[in-house]
């Protein structure tokens, strides 16, 4: 018997391309800029109630306060300043959510954030206290291997694993840097196969072509890349045919 295999497709949004009500058909989960990097209580609104009409799942996306370098950018901050704005940032799309009677399902870093809590314990432990208030009834959205997720752990949050299917990794399970012409992956059949390794297999394919061992419960498709929407409606039409499907 065939084993059917059912997984979380997440987009980051609300970031100002408004392809939302486009994306929206081919994903489960999505995570929407909450104004560190992009987005305001207008847009947050809006794609909140996409979302309902769409039955998507709606987390939170807080960012480094940078909207000038769209947060992909590292920033040194105090603690309390760090702090006090992740909480801010979540804090305003959680009360649109609950004016539209919908809950917090996750929480997902942005960018430089994502990527500085993968790597450094202090700043992981800064991040968890700034969302200590959501530990017991929202997921977080945490890179496999990772110090963040090790610190989760401990700490007894919950937690899903994300993968990237149009991004390109390093051995050491890092994101080769957008800088590099070959940081994202926009053909659409390499986009499935990532997938598809890291789906079936729990293995990836570094870009030196090494399989790097790798575990996932969402796989992120960027939303703000040319060939989001190609890339998504051909994953829709071509993982069913592997036994993957969308866990609505």
């Amino acid at each position: 018997m065939i084993r059917k295999v059912f997984i979380d497709i997440n987009c980051d949004v609300g970031e100002g391309l408004g392809n939302e009500s486009a994306l929206f058909p081919h994903i489960s989960s999505c995570n929407i800029a909450c104004g560190g990097h992009a987005g305001g209580m207008d847009t947050m609104s809006e794609i909140v109630r996409l979302a309902q009409k769409f039955g998507i799942k709606v987390g939170a996306h807080p960012s480094y306060p940078d909207r000038d370098n769209f947060g992909r950018k590292s920033m040194k901050m105090e603690k309390r300043h760090l702090k006090a704005s992740i909480r801010k940032q979540i804090k305003e799309l959680d009360a649109i959510l609950s004016k539209a009677e919908m809950q917090l399902h996750h929480i997902k870093a942005h960018g430089a954030l994502y990527n500085d809590i993968a790597g450094d314990l202090d700043l992981s432990k800064i991040y968890l206290e700034s969302i200590l208030a959501y530990k017991d009834h929202v997921l977080l959205y945490l890179p496999y291997g990772s110090v963040i997720e090790d610190e989760a752990r401990k700490e007894g949050y919950k937690i899903s694993l994300e993968a990237f299917g149009d991004r390109n990794y390093n051995e050491d399970l890092s994101l080769v840097s957008r800088r590099s012409s070959q940081g994202m992956i926009e053909e659409p059949k390499k986009v499935l196969d990532h997938v598809i390794s890291m789906v079936i297999n729990n293995k990836v394919y570094t870009l030196n072509g090494v399989q790097i061992p790798i575990q996932a419960d969402t796989y992120c498709i960027h939303g703000d890349t040319a060939k989001a929407l190609q890339i998504l409606m051909y994953l829709s039409d071509e993982l069913p045919k592997q036994h993957i499907f969308l866990k609505k």
